[in-house]
């Protein structure tokens, strides 16, 4: 049996600096990008926002037509996802700091007016990034976890799961529902495209050390097939450095041009008039972060399948 194609990503390059971990996603016929703003200063994560006007954290949505920011919401919740389903908007944050023990879900009908709908509260578990999808009805949240050492295992990060029928009350999966526990597994993402399978898309870490986004599928988030072709996609310092954003200052376009680039990370997707949008972070994983954007010429389910068929 011969190996699938790789399938052509084109890379667009650089659009912000020191805002990643971001999420393209349609909403009312529109695209927007869902934004974690971080502090504008933040002592344990050693990182500055120069964006922020405030001293917490926050989410809000970028209209890519406009430009145009909604109002921020989830005052000190980081590391947020965004999920769309039913007119609805739902967002996922850790409160208090990265690595806390609780989760709020919030939602909106109009990006304007949100309310803390959820909470999954897990005491002694440190959670950071989150992904949500949907399958036959259930609704699956992806969690990236460190501790403790009993669901992370010995080389953390690593992903655990829930599930909620209605994106209020959430259960946890059986411990054997967990992704790649013998390893370092990060930046995480999570699609479903009604074949039966949960995609995962991850952070794998190679020697040097460097990273670069990875994918895997499960039909039960119990056993896992690795695509062949891994990785999806690995850093390149002339294509990653690219200027995609014209607004950039002569400033942040120099800071670019001197950054070093050893990662590809936290890839997040989205399909709107056709085409797959693809967001992904590089930079050096020690502060120094770039967002970047590229396509693919096709559907989410194209992209996704194209990795194991």
């Amino acid at each position: 049996m011969s190996c699938p194609k790789t399938p052509k990503i084109r890379r667009h390059g650089t659009i912000k600096y020191g805002t990643v971990e971001s999420t393209p996603i349609v909403f009312g016929g529109s695209l927007y990008r869902f934004e974690y703003c971080r502090p504008r200063e933040c002592d344990y994560l050693k990182s500055r926002n120069i964006y922020n006007p405030n001293p917490w954290s926050s989410f809000h949505f970028i209209d890519m037509r406009t430009g145009q920011q909604t109002p921020s919401f989830a005052k000190d919740h980081h590391l947020g996802c965004a999920y769309t389903d039913g007119g609805i908007m739902y967002a996922v944050g850790v409160e208090g700091r990265w690595g806390g023990d609780t989760l709020h879900i919030f939602r909106s009908e109009d990006l304007e007016t949100w309310e803390c709908a959820g909470e999954l509260h897990l005491p002694g578990w440190k959670i950071y990034n989150t992904g949500v999808c949907k399958k036959d009805g259930i609704y699956t949240l992806l969690m990236e976890i460190s501790a403790p050492a009993e669901e992370a295992g010995t080389h953390p990060f690593t992903f655990r799961f829930a599930t909620s029928p209605d994106m209020i009350h959430w259960t946890l999966t059986p411990t054997e529902c967990v992704f790649q526990k013998d390893r370092y597994a990060g930046g995480p993402a999570i699609y479903t495209i009604d074949d039966g399978y949960y995609y995962v898309l991850y952070l794998e870490a190679y020697p040097g050390p460097s990273y670069s986004n990875c994918i895997a599928r499960s039909k039960d988030l119990i056993h896992w097939e690795y695509s062949p072709i891994n990785p999806v996609m690995m850093y390149n310092e002339f294509e990653d450095k690219q200027i995609a954003n014209p607004f950039l200052t002569v400033e942040e376009q120099q800071q670019i041009a001197d950054a070093r680039d050893i990662n590809n990370s936290d890839i997040e997707l989205c399909e709107f008039n056709g085409r797959t949008i693809i967001y992904y972070s590089w930079g050096n994983q020690q502060g120094m972060e770039f967002l970047a954007e590229a396509s693919y010429e096709g559907s989410l389910k194209s992209f996704l399948e194209s990795w194991f068929i």
